[in-house]
């Protein structure tokens, strides 16, 4: 479909292009410079502005850009957050494709220009991912001007004839090709991420990763490409590291006459069995007399190169100049911008019967260095010419990449664009040429029945060697034998030798690899490998050897144990070929979705199941830290940012007992804590923001409550604030009568930057709330230990007077320790069996007089309140150990901090040889 010719009032026409300089390269070419410009809302996407004719048409060309992608595919805000949800819900959590923030510029302006235009010409690369961009370009442009006709311009260089044409021949857009970038993006984000998040997780704060000297930041990504890449380079280094040097033995013979000297190898090769070898060696000294038994002339034929391919182009400069595949493409795509050679992204290596191949070479003839080559190729005396040969791949997009303009290397050119530049031009010439041609002689003798022979070359004509420096195809002179013949041998030794391990891959032997797999797209293959070097998976030597690195290796060691072959290249080339099968329409794109996301979520979830595989293999390279793993089994959830370090998040958590807590994430190095109330039976962070707290975002939660815990006059249901601007949640929270825990955080501890741990403010709820009967700071000699059980006990009524539990506010009973180092010293304890207070009784001589507090005193707690309430229960859940569930330390009967406690009742004024109790 063509647009239709004729008269007429001129067409406004907005075109868009992939990045700017193409934007300003096209409106130079089809305004012949005569444009003018004007500044659009992004600085760096400007708008041109000329008249032009389509198909006769008159036009109003306005021409801008875009830079790359338009939109990002991400998770909703639900799922962003890496604590927000289990890791496999990311394979059917919901995603949204938008325009990010950062590029807000770009579509006000599409969106401007498109409501003043009646026509859209699409000026995007000539793939799969050019079509998605444009179709990108489209939704923003059609929900500003839904009236717009729809143009796609195809071309392959920037140059006079391929625009003007393209512009004249214009098509529509190719849904089928946007649609497998879509699938392909929507793969690749939803298993790099769950992969990604699952073993960041689980790995980075059990070992000590110090690869990149902050492995508190450390990401361990996984990629569906990416991971393969990494199976290539770790497999080469496993074969190298299990060869086992074998001792061979071989015989050589040579032979030196007036003409020159002949090397004659063995035809077994060589042998392991050194007494064989031997006495076949001995025979044959035994009857040095060589026979000539055959001697072979023929003709051989190198033949030039196919066309350039993108990974070829990669993998020729990766082994000529040793320039990376990324930096390959990078300045592959610099030249294309200026115009110099095609579009460097093709997988096509055969030209079209429709190029004119002639009138590419007739732009290099004044070349000084190449140009007399390219005269003799045109010149049918010489009979150089040869069509090239068909490469046997066409990707329907774009020709094989070629030169398009003549250059004698730009003056802004760095060496490696002109060496680049050279390496198409020379293997353009040389693709049209005629294979060098030589003569090759092959001499076979007989020495006491063992075989021997000797090869020799004379290249007679170069062909396309003479302009492609890059090939050699040199051979030695052979004397001249005769059938018949006989001679004694110069030389006969029996030589031994070890077997060799492969050597490591090169980065062309690595893109060869990742081709003939079907890994990755000549467009991202070079984004692979540099992501495995970036996040330090594998090294690079000076000579582009590589090699895995200790966490590279674990890595793919732990997925082989599992018995998964995540890291092999099977599954990606399955997935490659659907995104395939939808670009040409035999698969949907949904049903791609649905059978590669559900195969990959059972690996997930198996690898998650035998995930010691992975913490086994890590153990084998990295020393265990003392961090606590965080459990991808029961994620956090982002409440807010912490307020005490500074550094991390407030997390919402659930113990095993059942509690809920928002928790510092940085725990241990920061403690800062909200206990939630007891009488929670669900707890989830929502995406809604209080617009009150501060320092946000502050992520209001959904409460759920026991009924049977609350009054009757509030609801089960509850979307309320920690961030003390919830009078409910206070309420319900003094209601619930459960401790600190419900009104304040405890204080946090932070590293300072000598390693000590110091103390950092409380994040209280509210500092005006308190639960009922927690005594005042006009008290602060009363200190809250945990709680004990005591030597002796004694009724109440008849202590000297009375002390009420700041947890449940009932009175306590009063004892009489039994140590040696406190015998007879009175203390006092809460009746309840599950509650944790206890006091020696001289400590609260000088303290407020004892009593019930009235409901009408201060609520302000003492600061060391919340520190001094986390037992009860939790305090016997970890005998031993000096800390109770909490964390808070236990407190010995002189008021120091021990280890331990009496294994027989519980209670660590004493330890078990000094228990009453013991029987």
């Amino acid at each position: 479909m063509q647009p239709g010719g004729g008269g007429g009032a001129a067409i406004r026409v907005l075109n868009v292009a992939e990045k700017p300089s193409v934007a300003k390269a096209v409106s130079e070419i089809l305004s012949r410079g005569a444009m003018q410009s004007r500044a659009g809302r992004s600085q760096y996407n400007r708008v041109f502005e000329f008249d032009y004719a389509i198909n006769g048409r008159p036009c109003r060309m306005l021409v801008t850009s875009v830079t790359g992608h338009l939109m990002e595919l991400e998770f909703e805000d639900r799922f962003r957050r890496w604590h927000s949800c289990d890791p496999a819900d990311l394979f059917h959590a919901p995603v949204r494709k938008s325009v990010p923030q950062d590029k807000q510029a770009i579509k006000q302006t599409l969106e401007e220009e498109a409501r003043r235009c009646q026509w859209l010409v699409l000026w995007l690369d000539c793939d799969r991912e050019g079509e998605n961009i444009a179709y990108e370009v489209i939704e923003v442009c059609t929900g500003a001007n839904s009236h717009l006709n729809i143009w796609r311009a195809r071309f392959s260089a920037l140059i006079d004839r391929e625009i003007h044409e393209s512009v004249q021949r214009l098509g529509r857009p190719n849904k089928l090709f946007a649609d497998a970038v879509d699938a392909r993006q929507e793969i690749d984000l939803r298993i790099g991420a769950s992969f990604t998040r699952f073993q960041t997780m689980l790995l980075k704060d059990a070992f000590v990763i110090d690869v990149t000297g902050d492995d508190r930041n450390l990401v361990l990504s996984y990629g569906p490409c990416q991971f393969p890449t990494l199976g290539f380079i770790v497999e080469r280094f496993w074969e190298i590291q299990a060869h086992e040097p074998e001792e061979f033995w071989t015989i050589n013979c040579t032979h030196t006459s007036d003409e020159g000297t002949a090397t004659f190898g063995w035809i077994r090769g060589h042998l392991f069995d050194y007494p064989s070898a031997l006495i076949l060696y001995e025979m044959c000294v035994e009857e040095p007399m060589a026979t000539v038994q055959n001697v072979r002339n023929q003709e051989k034929l190198k033949y030039p190169p196919y066309p350039l391919s993108t990974v070829e182009l990669q993998k020729r400069a990766s082994r000529y100049f040793r320039m990376s595949s990324e930096h390959t493409m990078k300045v592959a795509e610099e030249l294309y911008q200026a115009g110099f050679i095609s579009y460097p992204r093709t997988e096509t290596d055969n030209f079209s019967p429709n190029t004119d191949l002639h009138a590419i070479v007739h732009q290099q003839v004044e070349h000084p260095v190449w140009g007399a080559y390219a005269r003799r190729l045109l010149t049918p005396e010489e009979r150089l010419w040869r069509n090239p040969s068909n490469g046997g791949h066409d990707d329907k997009a774009h020709p094989p990449i070629h030169p398009t303009k003549f250059s004698k290397n730009e003056n802004n050119w760095s060496e490696n664009h002109k060496r680049l530049y050279e390496l198409v031009v020379r293997h353009f010439l040389a693709c049209c040429s005629q294979p060098a041609i030589g003569a090759e002689t092959t001499v076979e003798i007989d020495i006491a029945g063992e075989q021997f022979n000797a090869s020799g070359r004379v290249v007679l004509a170069k062909n396309y060697l003479d302009v492609y420096r890059f090939d050699s195809w040199g051979g030695t002179l052979l004397p001249t034998y005769n059938i018949g013949q006989q001679f004694v041998p110069t030389t006969l030794t029996l030589d031994s030798g070890v077997t060799r391990p492969p050597p490591l891959l090169t980065e062309a032997d690595l893109l060869g690899c990742m081709d003939k797999a079907g890994i990755g797209t000549d467009a991202t293959m070079h984004d692979h490998i540099k992501k495995l070097l970036d996040r330090c998976y594998a090294t690079k030597d000076e000579n582009t050897h590589f090699s895995p690195t200790n966490l590279g290796e674990a890595l793919v060691m732990g997925y082989d144990e599992m018995g998964y072959e995540l890291w092999k290249p099977y599954l990606r080339s399955m997935m490659e070929a659907d995104m395939k099968s939808v670009s040409v329409g035999t698969k949907s794109k949904s049903e791609v979705l649905e059978g590669c996301l559900q195969q990959m979520k059972a690996c997930f979830l198996d690898a998650r199941v035998n995930k010691v595989k992975l913490l086994d293999a890590m153990g084998t390279f990295f020393a265990r830290s003392n961090r606590p793993i965080n459990e991808t089994q029961n994620p956090a959830e982002v409440v807010r940012p912490c307020s005490a370090c500074r550094e991390s998040e407030m997390v919402l958590k659930q113990r095993q007992t059942g509690e809920f807590m928002v928790g510092c994430r940085s725990y241990p190095n920061c403690r800062n804590v909200v206990w939630l109330p007891g009488s929670l039976s669900k707890a989830s962070v929502t995406n809604q923001v209080c617009p009150i707290c501060a320092p946000g975002p502050v992520y209001k939660i959904q409460f759920k409550f026991r009924r049977r815990d609350i009054p009757p006059n509030f609801d089960v249901d509850h979307l309320g604030c920690v961030g003390g601007c919830d009078d409910v949640l206070k309420e319900l929270m003094e209601i619930s009568r459960f401790g600190s825990r419900s009104q304040a955080a405890t204080p946090a501890r932070q590293q300072n930057p000598n390693g000590a741990r110091q103390q950092t403010p409380r994040q209280d709820l509210h500092t005006d709330f308190r639960p009922a009967g927690q005594l005042n700071n006009e008290n602060p000699s009363v200190m809250h230990s945990q709680g004990f059980r005591s030597t002796h006990t004694q009724n109440p009524s008849n202590a000297p007077g009375q002390v009420l539990c700041t947890s449940c506010g009932e009175p306590c009973i009063w004892r009489i320790a039994n140590t040696d180092a406190n015998r007879g010293r009175k203390f006092y304890k809460c009746q309840d069996p599950g509650c944790g207070f206890f006091k020696w009784e001289d400590e609260l001589e000088n303290a407020t007089p004892r009593g019930r507090r009235g409901r009408g005193s201060s609520r302000q707690a003492p600061a060391s309140a919340s520190a001094g309430r986390r037992g009860g229960a939790q305090s016997r859940g970890r005998r031993g150990r000096g800390r109770n569930a909490d964390g808070g330390m236990f407190v010995s009967a002189t008021g120091d901090t021990v280890s331990g406690c009496c294994f027989t009742c519980g209670d660590p004024s004493h330890f078990a040889n000094a228990c009453p109790n013991r029987r």
